[in-house]
């Protein structure tokens, strides 16, 4: 990089047709004065406040602003200063790419300064852009690969714990269907026997009645047989007394037949006879 102080040198001795008159040369040397102090920032801003806008002053400008590692406003800088040596320039605004970690720019700008001029500085920075763009570029191959390496992790990891999540829910679901197939199971047993127990209620319901009807047959039939062995009783009874009274006759007509054979003295023998004995042969004796 050309030293802003030997810009300097070249523009006190083009003195005012470069910059402008006896003030700007002034705050010119302050700034040369505040650059070689290595008090950049002071520097840069004295050359803001240089009304000459010749390439030169842009260049010692992004000079300074580079020192101060404002690499924006330098290469804004060093872009407005066309006409001082491109070279150099280019080298400087690949610097300044550089500086900001934009190697593919800084690689462009150093090749073009080199098809300008052979310069062993401007070759060493390019070689070095480039080999911290190969090692960028695999620590990003490396990094996406280990990306990619946690990423898969995570898929697992996440398809683990998916898989463990429908394995529980599945589980969950299991039970959930086998608790309403034994509650379902349960309630068909328990529908099952309700509708047993009311086919059997019903059963003895209907044995209870037919029972009942048994019984009230019988009862009917045992009536009816009561009321034909009550008129056969009835029967039984009439024909009875009709005996009884018969043999009441008998009885006292055998009475008053017993008087009036007590009254005519009638032998004991002769009421034995009545009884059913056959008097004797040699019995003749008549007794009346």
């Amino acid at each position: 990089m050309i030293s802003i102080k030997k810009l300097f040198v070249l523009t006190s001795v083009l003195t005012a047709s470069l910059y402008g008159g006896i003030t700007d040369f002034k705050t010119i040397d302050k700034a040369t004065q505040a650059y070689d102090a290595k008090k950049y920032t002071k520097s840069a801003s004295l050359l803001k406040q240089v009304d000459a806008k010749s390439p030169q002053k842009q260049y010692d400008l992004g000079n300074a602003l580079y020192k101060s590692k404002n690499y924006d406003g330098a290469l804004e800088a060093y872009k407005k200063a066309e006409g001082v040596d491109e070279a150099t320039r280019l080298h400087n605004i690949g610097n300044s790419h550089f500086q900001k970690k934009e190697l593919d720019k800084a690689i462009e700008a150093y090749e073009k300064s080199l098809k300008l001029r052979d310069d062993k500085d401007t070759k060493f920075n390019l070689e070095l852009a480039k080999k911290m763009k190969k090692k960028k570029e695999e620590k990003k191959k490396k990094q996406q690969q280990k990306d990619k390496k946690d990423q898969k992790k995570k898929d697992d990891k996440k398809n683990k714990d998916q898989k463990k999540k429908d394995n529980k829910d599945q589980k969950k679901n299991d039970k959930k269907k086998d608790d309403k197939n034994n509650k379902d199971k349960k309630d068909g047993k328990k529908k099952d026997k309700d509708k047993k127990n009311k086919e059997d209620k019903k059963k003895e319901s209907d044995k209870k009645k037919g029972d009942k009807k048994k019984d009230e047959k019988k009862k009917s039939d045992a009536q009816k047989d009561k009321k034909k062995q009550g008129d056969k009783d009835g029967q039984q009874s009439k024909a009875q007394k009709k005996k009884s009274k018969e043999e009441k006759l008998k009885e006292q007509e055998l009475k008053r037949l017993m008087k009036k054979m007590q009254k005519g003295k009638t032998p004991t023998m002769m009421y034995q006879m009545g009884a059913g004995k056959k008097p004797r042969k040699d019995d003749d004796v008549k007794p009346w």
